[in-house]
């Protein structure tokens, strides 16, 4: 076995996860706190990223663009919550999925008429945009800048979840949300912080997968998939989980997508090795997913 080769993918598998993991902290906040199914969470990550790459070309800087395009899509969420959203609290969860999913064909619809239907591509930021040797390994300088944002954004997370009144406020309300109402916290307030939290968050994942994905319509939903596994595995409402299940998600994917062929051409020939293996590595996250709710129903580590 190439241990390169394993090496190289399990740091792409923890840079999936950290992108996963900025995806899942702000839906899980989202369905924990508000109790609300938002499909249209992607959107935000497709629209963080057409944000990116209009603002680049404006500012000529990539690393002006990101901070930019994450406000200005946590600017929209909040648009978004107070004028849609706020009016699903009290619905039930089917009008609710109904609601958002309209909101990712307006959304769609939206960026094809304002960017076009030919997808966009990102160069990362000049200084980011060579290799770094890991002990013989060349990889991605943009790539571990990707992992280092998202260990520094877990820590900024915890620091605001569990040492800040609004954290203390955000985990009462994802375990007891009447009970907040009960001691007079202005709950809509917490609401709408939290869901443009979340979107902000979804357009920081959005923004730095330009330069190694293609900005296309429809991005948001080839994520949010693998998202909403991320929370069922990590636990609904837990930061902690989301990083948890993130970041296994992100390993297992990448490594059976990666080492599954491979295996399978020491006994098949290279076709039906490819078919299986390409198969098999699809299903993985599935059964990883049916492995930890069969252990523990709740997640890894559910909030409360």
């Amino acid at each position: 076995m190439d241990w390169m080769l394993v090496a190289e993918q399990g740091l792409n598998g923890v840079q999936l996860g950290v992108m996963l993991f900025l995806m899942a902290a702000g839906l899980t906040l989202v369905f924990g706190i508000m109790d609300l199914i938002n499909l249209a969470h992607g959107s935000f990550y497709m629209v963080g990223a057409y944000l990116t790459a209009l603002f680049t070309r404006s500012f000529d800087s990539f690393l002006l663009a990101l901070p930019a395009a994450v406000l200005a899509t946590a600017a929209l969420g909040l648009l978004v919550e107070v004028t849609t959203l706020r009016t699903l609290y009290r619905r039930d969860h089917l009008d609710q999925v109904l609601a958002t999913f309209g909101l990712i064909l307006f959304f769609n619809e939206l960026v094809r008429i304002l960017f076009g239907p030919v997808p966009i591509f990102l160069n990362p930021p000049a200084a980011l945009a060579g290799t770094v040797d890991l002990f013989g390994l060349k990889y991605p300088a943009f790539r571990l800048a990707i992992i280092g944002v998202g260990v520094a954004v877990a820590a900024l997370l915890w620091v605001l979840i569990s040492r800040t009144r609004v954290g203390m406020l955000i985990r009462a309300g994802a375990t007891n949300r009447e009970m907040v109402t009960a001691l007079g916290v202005d709950v809509r307030l917490l609401f709408s912080l939290v869901f443009a939290l979340g979107c902000g968050l979804a357009a920081l994942a959005g923004a730095m997968a330009g330069p190694v994905l293609a900005v296309q319509v429809g991005m948001g939903e080839q994520i949010l998939i693998l998202t909403f596994v991320v929370i069922v595995i990590g636990g609904i409402g837990s930061i902690r989980g989301a990083l948890a299940g993130a970041l296994l998600v992100g390993v297992v994917d990448t490594l059976g997508r990666a080492l599954l062929p491979g295996l399978f051409r020491l006994f098949l020939d290279p076709a039906s090795a490819n078919g299986v293996g390409a198969s098999l590595s699809s299903m993985l996250i599935y059964v990883l997913m049916a492995v930890v709710l069969a252990i523990r129903p709740r997640g890894l580590f559910p909030a409360g």
